[in-house]
Order: C-alpha cells, then sequence, then structure tokens
C-alpha cells in the first residue's frame, strides 16, 4: 500500500513529523517499508507564463520565447519542446538553478548562454527533466490558475513523501488512505476527516435491470445509471498527482475516478460502457465453455468456480477482479452504469492467482471489503464524476441497491483478565473502553467482560484473540516493559534412563552421517513405492503436486536425497534424518499436540550410498553393504542389545532386510534398497538404509556395577552343522538361554559367529558355523573340567533344539 504524506495528512493531521507518523505506524502493526520523497531535489524553479513564442532565427526546431517568471523583467528563453505555445504556464528553471542529476549522474546547472546564437535565460521543463515522471513529450503543462514566480517545489506539493507500508492479511481494511486515516486517529486521538458522501441530484429515474442469481457470490450489489458525460475531461492536477503517488498511472477522468475512490476508501468499483451493454446484468457463477476478453487483452476460460456479471448476451465481467474488453469506457464514452458491490472473500480468493495475474480489486476483494458503505462510495463516485465530466445535460440515475446476503457480524468477547495475561500488563476496563471507543468499535461492557460488535469494515475480528491484539495495538508494543520471569529458574535434573534427540543427532554424526531435513509433505507415489500406502493423509491445500500427501516413512524422502547427490556427481552419500511421520490411528484423541484420528510418531533414519569409506592408501575401496549399517545401527543403540529377523518390506530387497527388535518389541526395519526402485528411480548402487522409533532409541537401561575378573578368560571354537533353514541367531539364542538356565553355563561371557560354510563336505541343505566362545569366572581360574563340561552343555542344547552336529 502505497500513498503520499499530504494526502493522509488531509484526513488525519497528528502534531508529529514525518519520521515520528512512520514509527508510529510501524509499531501498530502497519510496518513502513520504505519513506521516500516524491521529487529529487532541485532549487531555483518556479511558475512561469509563457507570454510570446517566435521562431529561432538560426534553427528550425526551436522557438525563442519570452517567459514571464515574475521577477519583474521578461526572460528570453530558447526551447524546443513541441508543446510551447503563447499562454501557457510551465516550471521554469531560472539561472543559477540546479536540476536533478541526469543519465550521467551530475547535477544540472543552468546558466545564462547562447543557442545558436540567441542569448537564453533559463529553461522550461519537462516532467522528465525534473524527475516526476518518464514523460518527455512537452513541456510540463500547469493549469491556468497557477501563481506565476511561485516556488515551484511549493505550488506542486514536491516536498511531501511517499509512504510504502507492508500490510499482514488481516489488515484489509488499511488498504485506503481512510483506513490508514482511522489507525492514526485512533492511535493519537487526532480527529478523523473523513471524504464527506454527498447524495447526488437524482434526475432520471432509469434503472438497469439487474439480478443476482448467485448470493453465494454477490451479497450486495449497487448500481446507477449515468448519461451525458464528457469523457474527454481532464483528469485534476490535484487527482492526477495523489494517483501517481499511490503508484497508479493516470489514464482518463473515468477510470481515474475509479481508482482515486479506490485507493480513498478501499472501495473497488466498475464503470461499464452502458451503450455496449445488451439488455440487463445477471451477477452468477460462470459456466464451462465461457470465455471473456479482459482489459488486460487476456482471453480466459471460466467455469462454475469463477462469478461472472453477464449480460443478456455475453460474459461482461470477471467478479471482483477485472472487467471485459467489451464494455471498457473510451473517451467517445457518453453513458455509464456505475457499480459497487461487496463480494464474499471466498468468492473471489484464488481466482486471479488461477489466471496468473493480479489486481487491485481482488486483493481488496478475498480479504474482505466494507459491506455497509457501497451506497454512499457510489455517491461519493457519483459527485467525482459528475464535477469532472458532467454536462448540462447529464441524467444521474438513482442508486439501485440489491441487498441479498450479508455476513452475520456476530458479537466477540474480551475478558480483561484474559488480555492481561496475554499482554503481560495490568490494562483497566476503562482502559479498554477507551481503545475500543478510539477504534470505533461497538461494544456493551460488564465488569470484567466486553461484548464487542465488529464493524462493517472489519473482516480480522473473530476471536477474543483478535481483540486483544487490538488492545495492545493501540496500547503501544513499547509501553509493553521488558520484565525478567518471575519465578527462579531452576535446573531440570535429566533422566539417565532417557537421552535426548540433540544426542542421538550427535552419535550419528560421529558414525560419518550428515543430517538433513526434509519436508513432510511428499509425492503421492512415494508412499506407494516406499511405504505400501494406498491410503495417505492428503493436504487440502498442497503447496506443490508432487507435495499432496503427508509421509508415513522418512526412507522415500532420504533415497530423494542420495538422488539428488548422485545427480551432481557425488559418489558417496551418508545422511540422516529425526522427523515426524503421519499415520492414520482411530485411538487418538484430541489434545494439545495430537489430533483426533491421526498419530504422530517420530523416527530416525539413516542412508548409506557408495564406498564404505573415503578413499585412501590404507585399505581397499569397497561398497558399504548391509553389515556395515547394522553395526552403525547397534552402536546407536548401544549398550541395549538388538536383534534382528527377517522380514518383508515394500521398500526393501526381500532376502536382504531385516525388522529390528529390541527386547522383543519390533522397533524399526533394516536393509538394502529393493532392485525394482533401485531401477525406478536410477540409482547406480543399492544403497543401505534404517528406519526407527525415536521412543526407542531415547529409551536406555540405567548403568549398572558388574564384577571384572582378575582370572584369564579361556577361549573355545566350536563348529556345527545345521540345515541352512536354521538362522544363526537361532543358535544364538539357544546358547544364551542354556547359559541362564544351566549353573555350569554361567561362565560364559561372550559369543560371536566368526565363520559360515557351505560346501564341499557338506550336504545342499546343510551349512557350518563356527562360534567362538569366551568363558571366564569371577572367583578362580578356569579348569579344563568346568570348561569341557560348560561346552558340552552348549553342543548339546544345539543338537536338542536344532539337530545341529558337530562338524568333523
Amino acid at each position: 500500500m502505497q500513498f503520499s504524506e499530504s494526502w493522509l495528512r488531509s484526513m488525519v493531521d497528528p502534531k508529529m513529523n514525518s519520521d515520528e507518523l512512520s514509527h508510529l505506524l510501524t509499531m501498530s502493526g502497519l510496518e513502513v517499508e520504505e519513506v521516500e520523497p516524491v521529487a529529487p531535489p532541485f532549487n531555483e524553479v518556479v511558475v512561469a507564463r509563457v507570454v510570446e513564442v517566435a521562431r529561432h532565427p538560426n534553427a528550425d526546431r526551436l522557438n525563442v520565447c519570452q517567459v514571464d517568471a515574475g521577477t519583474g523583467t521578461l526572460l528570453n528563453i530558447v526551447c524546443g519542446a513541441p508543446n510551447v505555445r503563447p499562454g501557457m504556464k510551465v516550471p521554469c528553471a531560472l539561472p543559477g538553478a540546479k536540476l536533478p542529476p541526469g543519465e550521467d549522474g551530475k547535477p544540472f546547472e543552468i546558466k545564462v548562454g547562447k543557442l545558436r546564437g540567441v542569448e537564453s535565460q533559463g529553461m522550461l521543463c519537462s516532467a522528465r527533466e525534473l524527475r516526476l515522471s518518464d514523460d518527455h513529450g512537452g513541456l510540463l503543462a500547469l493549469p491556468d490558475d497557477a501563481p506565476v514566480g511561485q516556488n515551484f517545489r511549493d505550488y506542486y506539493q514536491l516536498n511531501d513523501l511517499k509512504f510504502t507500508i507492508k500490510l499482514t492479511p488481516n489488515k484489509a481494511d488499511c488498504l485506503s488512505v481512510l483506513g490508514v486515516a482511522r489507525e492514526v486517529s485512533a492511535l493519537t486521538g487526532s480527529p478523523l476527516q473523513a471524504p464527506a458522501a454527498r447524495a447526488a441530484s437524482v434526475n432520471t429515474d432509469e434503472k438497469l435491470p439487474v439480478k443476482v442469481s448467485a448470493p453465494d457470490l454477490c451479497g450486495r450489489f449497487s448500481g446507477r445509471v449515468i448519461r451525458n458525460l464528457n469523457a474527454h475531461a481532464e483528469t485534476p492536477a490535484w487527482m492526477k498527482q495523489r494517483l501517481e503517488r499511490s503508484g497508479q498511472r493516470p489514464i482518463s477522468a473515468l477510470v481515474d475516478i475509479s481508482n482515486y475512490v479506490m485507493l480513498e476508501l478501499g472501495r473497488p468499483s466498475h464503470v461499464f460502457d452502458l451503450d455496449k451493454i445488451h439488455g440487463g446484468l445477471d451477477v452468477r457463477w460462470g459456466k464451462p465453455g465461457e470465455s471473456l476478453k479482459l482489459l488486460n487483452g487476456n482471453t480466459v476460460e471460466v467455469d462454475g468456480w469463477v462469478g461472472v456479471i453477464a449480460d443478456d448476451k455475453e460474459i461482461e465481467s470477471l467478479a471482483g477482479i477485472m472487467g471485459g474488453d467489451s464494455t471498457a469506457v473510451t473517451l467517445d464514452t457518453t453513458n455509464i452504469y456505475l457499480e459497487a458491490a461487496f463480494w464474499w472473500p471466498q468468492a473471489i480468493q484464488g481466482r486471479a492467482r488461477r489466471y496468473n495475474f493480479s489486481t487491485d480489486a481482488a486483493h481488496r476483494f478475498e480479504r474482505g471489503v466494507d459491506y455497509a458503505t457501497t451506497v454512499e462510495h457510489l455517491e461519493r463516485i457519483t459527485a467525482l464524476i459528475a464535477e469532472i465530466c458532467g454536462t448540462k445535460d447529464t441524467l444521474v440515475g438513482p442508486v439501485d441497491d440489491h441487498v441479498v446476503n450479508l455476513p452475520e457480524r456476530k458479537p466477540v468477547t474480551l475478558r480483561t483478565a484474559r488480555a492481561n495475561k496475554v499482554i503481560g500488563v495490568a490494562i483497566s476496563d476503562d482502559q479498554i473502553a477507551d481503545i475500543f471507543q478510539r477504534l470505533g468499535l461497538e461494544f456493551t461492557r460488564e465488569p470484567g467482560t466486553f461484548n464487542v460488535t465488529p464493524p462493517s469494515y472489519r473482516f480480522d475480528i473473530e476471536i477474543e484473540e483478535d481483540l486483544i491484539e487490538e488492545v495492545a495495538r493501540v496500547y503501544g508494543f513499547e509501553n509493553i516493559p521488558a520484565l525478567p520471569p518471575v519465578t527462579a529458574n531452576v535446573m531440570r535434573v535429566a533422566s539417565e534412563g532417557t537421552r535426548s534427540l540433540f544426542d542421538i543427532r550427535h552419535r550419528l554424526a560421529d558414525l560419518d552421517y550428515q543430517e538433513v531435513v526434509n519436508y513432510s509433505f511428499v509425492d503421492e507415489a512415494w508412499e506407494s513405492d516406499f511405504a505400501g500406502n494406498a491410503d495417505p493423509v492428503r493436504l487440502l491445500n498442497p503447496i506443490a503436486s508432487q507435495m499432496s500427501v503427508m509421509r508415513t516413512s522418512l526412507i522415500a524422502s532420504l533415497v530423494a536425497n542420495v538422488r539428488y547427490n548422485i545427480n551432481r556427481k557425488t559418489n558417496r552419500v551418508r545422511a540422516f534424518e529425526v522427523g515426524a511421520v503421519y499415520l492414520r490411528d482411530a485411538g487418538v484423541q484430541d489434545g494439545p499436540l495430537s489430533v483426533a484420528g491421526y498419530s504422530q510418531p517420530k523416527r530416525v533414519a539413516a542412508i548409506a550410498y557408495g564406498p564404505a569409506a573415503e578413499e585412501q592408501w590404507g585399505q581397499g575401496t569397497r561398497n558399504v553393504d548391509y553389515f556395515d549399517v547394522k553395526a552403525d545401527l547397534e552402536a546407536l543403540f548401544a549398550p541395549a542389545a538388538l536383534r534382528f529377523e527377517r522380514t518383508a518390506h515394500p521398500a526393501l530387497h526381500p532376502g536382504r532386510s531385516a525388522q529390528v527388535l529390541l527386547g522383543g518389541r519390533v522397533v524399526g526395519v533394516i536393509g538394502e534398497l529393493h532392485p525394482r526402485l533401485q531401477q525406478k528411480y536410477d540409482l547406480p548402487l543399492a544403497p543401505v538404509l534404517f528406519e526407527v522409533d525415536t521412543d526407542a532409541l531415547q529409551q536406555r537401561d540405567l548403568p549398572s556395577y558388574q564384577e571384572i575378573s582378575k582370572f584369564p578368560a579361556v577361549v573355545r571354537d566350536v563348529a556345527v552343522v545345521v540345515k541352512q533353514s536354521v538362522a544363526a541367531q537361532e543358535l544364538i539364542d539357544t546358547f544364551v538361554s542354556e547359559r541362564k538356565s544351566n549353573p555350569s553355563c554361567a561362565i560364559m561371557q561372550a559369543i560371536v559367529l566368526f565363520d559360515e560354510y557351505r560346501g564341499k563336505g557338506l550336504e545342499n541343505d546343510e551349512k557350518s558355523l563356527a562360534f567362538r566362545f569366551t568363558l571366564q569366572d569371577t572367583q578362580t581360574t578356569l579348569q579344563d573340567d568346568k570348561v569341557d563340561a560348560a561346552m558340552a552343555a552348549f553342543i548339546a542344547s544345539a543338537e536338542r533344539n536344532h539337530g545341529a552336529r558337530l562338524r568333523a
């Protein structure tokens, strides 16, 4: 939102300078992004009148002008502008004047000199030479009543400033100079001088037939017929000036008046050429197959999602967005239909963006425009049109006001105690009442409670927190003290049985993984490929088509990270992510951190791709495998012991994957990426990955003391032959169970599988597994008979439970 300071001060003039005003607006939530002068500095430029124009004796394109600049004598000035003529008033730079820098960046100083042999005692200026606009078609013509000799900066109000404010979406009421003036008046107590809406003199009863067929699109539609206008009328200089300083380019009087009132009051309106309307108007939703050529030259297709204004023959306008080319006013227009309406914000939101453009009207309507003042604003526009474009034959029809479906403004309750708690300052009922009065909010009051009815122009007041925000803004954020906490800080003791996610991240980083952060929104195809999920949680408003569902696994995002790096010539990737996944769960109830029907557990996932280690001279290069990542996962959970059991997972290789168990409970999966997905996602090698629950990873047993033996350990190797269907883990579990149940086996301290053999000397369905047992007693040195008895018990348990036999 851009406007000139002088325009704002014409409505409210607080006793503060420009810097103070800028600071006040920013601290009230209307962030002032920029304050800049409307014109660069220059001096010795005055209003002058061209008295006489004669041809230059030595140049065909130059004229010698006699100019009255209020100095007492006429100045002789050589001028090459094509529009110079006797009697016109223009800016004149006197000798000694310094004009704004040109393209070379240096100030331009005016001196008395000769041009083709004729002395020139100054320079008549164009708007471009004064850096007021890019128009260089001729001299800047001033109104006939401009006082000769007056300083041009004072006459043209060039000591004015342009304010550019950045508005949050909820402050639609400030998308006008009147809206900002209301805020300044409330903040400073200065009186507000709102533009008066004087009812026009109606001298014809003509109305255009209008029907509102879509009350969910248009809540109120007001319009009137005006005939016999002069569209060639010049837009007043003051109006052009205010438009230009608000970032609008003057076009023609009728269009400029509509734009001016939009900036002044926040009311977008539209002017139709009445003679181009076929029959009456129908406000309705579009129909498939209909199209419209807009004022910007684009032709758009509409459907039932887009509102339109149509006549008996064709569509004439996109409702609340932009008018159509077929009924646009031109300089030949004499009869118009003037329209001002209230469009429901939800009926306008997203429509302009659908066609890849934005308009000032749509920007306002989709945030909410005052629905109670369409008639008053229509009268304001009518008065300006009659004043500027009116003729002695102008006919003004009555306002045809269709009120079909207006918003219901329900009172919002504010509790003083709640406001004080949120703001952190003790504000009394009287102070809150005063703030509401200054803001123009209607309210009823009881001790400690206010019931506020939002005005028709405030669409941002819906809940108690909105009113608390208003109280805080007007009270002044700067008046809220920065107080230290009233409660003493106490260091909370961290439980030894829990480790933080911070610690887990550091452990993974120590294992040579780098952390990544991915979106929780993923492609629907990823959910199908990597999670086997045919019914993911879908987003109502995805930010992109490939980010339309919530993830139920971190695996897909990590694979995408690997693919991204491979495409950029990185041959080794080790990454991890800690993040939430989103699952349907009917058992979850609404809570402070939960949503009914959905579970949001956190997971830790890591992926390794390429060489197991960075290339070096000390060891040969080999690609990472399942056992490398398994070792990392075991180190991450240490000292807790994990179990791994074969499983099937849609994202993992069917023969090189396992589910991870901790204490008999499944806590995650580990394995190579499925060959099908490796091929689909163009990965030269198969990455190895795991995904586990953070809850399981964060829990750890408290340290417990175990006696350390001072006696030597005994190591025994045993190779047993079993069927290939018997897993090594099953044998280890049997040995551990025997240790717990058989007192003679309690001396076993560790067991490790160190070899697997298949081939010559064994049947086709057999394999040999070699285990290394470490035995040690804490009380005495082990004797052979005690060791032999323990080993015999271990071998017997393997034979008994798995049909194992000692390998010869």
